[in-house]
């Protein structure tokens, strides 16, 4: 039942309870500790080895299954187990979104600790694949061996990759063949860089030796059609670069915008990096109910460009506007939910602390004829003041769309202190949200709930709350 072996514990005949954080599952060993294990389903019953024993939990694998689950599904990537990217693939979808949606409602309930309406079905996707606008793809000169391949005993001379981070290792890469998230030609524009480097003796980066042309490869693609290509490199090799950039122009002649960086700097991170334009235009246009907003390299914008749609049309509809009322919309972006819903308002004010989206918010704004709408600059919780209330006038309803830390408290208090008749509230973590729900609970009663899944086949969930003045 219990056996040890070199100070690893193995459970047989357990039952995987639940899904827990992070995409992990929850099963209990017979004594009743927990137990989290990644790439199994709850109704799972398996033997577990424990790799790791914490003070309240073990984690560990499963090292036998006895009984699957009627809640399994096969994969459909060969790079299941190893990516990280998409743990919950062995999945069906419905059950994805009842452990999403349960998520969220013991969220609010256990941190909140608030009264909640009846949730709204949780909305799913229609697409269950293919359906990121954006990947990011590192180069590595010492891939990630699989443990087939370390047991085959076969020597592999080529050890470059293109793909993904292994989960927990900063520096290792597995390499993808064909990625299941982007539609094409993601797969056949990251296959022709790899193989066109290769052929070419181009080097791949080592992070730990910080060396190597190769970087990064960002992919962008619009539900318009257009596609975004952008190559980072690490070393400033003109002829080399010349040599790919040309090189995919002419294979990929559909590319809308071919971009490079060259980043010599410790990470990876391009916003503080000049992005060069090799041919085409600096942007790509995505399209929402007849409005077009510009996307750049660095632009923040909702990776799921369909369900950002009924994201919107979601907070849109909490919102409840009748063209008569002043809207802030706080973390703004790019302001495409200002611009959204501004048709429906008398004026909308957005406030974003990142100055280049502010500029592409203003962009767009003119591009789609758009006047009603006014964007500023600053860190939330400073320019959230009563200065600013006074020069912009008094909110009849707040839309917020805070990253995943929620809200600062100061702007929490902010609201609580102009007190809206109506404040919508967007999360991408409903953890954090229901810490703010609560701060708000003794003037806000939350009236309306629907989850929104805009990533299947991983843990992650968006959740839209409509509060309410008491």
């Amino acid at each position: 039942m219990g056996k040890k072996r070199t100070e690893k514990v193995i459970f047989e005949n357990v039952e995987v309870l639940d899904a827990g954080a992070k995409g992990v599952s929850v099963a209990k060993a017979p004594e009743g500790q927990v137990i989290f294990l990644p790439n199994v389903v709850p109704g799972d019953v398996v033997d577990v080895q424990t790799l790791k024993k914490r003070k309240a939990y073990f984690e560990g694998k499963a090292i036998k299954i006895h009984k699957y689950s009627e809640h399994r599904t096969e994969p459909e990537c060969q790079h299941f187990g190893v990516c990280g990217g998409c743990k919950w693939q062995n999945m069906k979808y419905s059950q994805q979104l009842f452990y999403k949606n349960q998520e969220v409602f013991n969220n609010l309930k256990r941190i909140g600790k608030i009264e909640l309406p009846e949730f709204e079905a949780i909305l799913g996707s229609e697409k269950q694949f293919f359906y990121r606008n954006k990947m990011e793809f590192g180069f590595s000169d010492s891939r990630w061996m699989t443990y087939e391949e370390i047991e085959s005993g076969k020597e592999f001379d080529n050890k470059n990759a293109l793909g993904f981070h292994i989960p927990r290792m900063w520096d290792k890469i597995l390499d993808i063949e064909k990625c299941h998230l982007q539609e094409d030609p993601s797969n056949a524009i990251r296959n022709e860089v790899r193989s066109f480097a290769n052929a070419n003796n181009m080097t791949f980066f080592n992070p730990r030796n910080h060396e190597g042309l190769l970087r990064t490869l960002m992919i962008r693609t619009a539900s318009t059609g257009e596609i975004m290509v952008l190559i980072q490199f690490f070393e400033d090799d003109k002829a080399n670069r010349d040599l790919m950039m040309n090189h995919l122009a002419e294979t990929f002649p559909t590319i809308t915008s071919l971009l490079y960086v060259i980043n010599s700097k410790p990470n990876d991170t391009i916003y503080d990096q000049d992005v060069k334009l090799f041919k085409g235009r600096e942007y790509i246009l995505e399209e929402m109910e007849g409005l077009h907003f510009s996307i750049n390299a660095k632009s923040f914008y909702q990776t799921n460009s369909e369900q950002a749609y009924e994201l919107y049309k979601i907070t849109r509809e909490f919102a409840g506007l009748t063209g008569n009322e002043l809207v802030y919309d706080l973390y703004t972006g790019t302001g495409t939910i200002a611009q959204f819903v501004s048709k429906n308002a008398k004026k909308v004010i957005g406030v974003e602390a990142v100055l280049e989206a502010i500029l592409d918010a203003k962009a767009n704004a003119e591009r789609n004829t758009i006047t009603n709408c006014e964007f500023y600059v600053g860190d939330m919780k400073n320019v959230f003041n009563d200065e600013f209330i006074a020069q912009h006038g008094h909110p009849d309803v707040i839309i917020t769309d805070p990253p995943r830390d929620g809200m600062h408290k100061d702007v929490v208090a902010q609201i609580l202190k102009i007190a809206p008749e109506k404040v919508v509230y967007v999360s991408c973590n409903s953890a954090t949200q229901a810490r703010d729900l609560a701060l708000m609970d003794e003037q806000y009663k939350v009236t309306r709930v629907r989850p929104v899944d805009m990533f299947p086949q991983t843990h992650h969930v968006e959740n839209v709350v409509l509060l309410e003045k008491r």
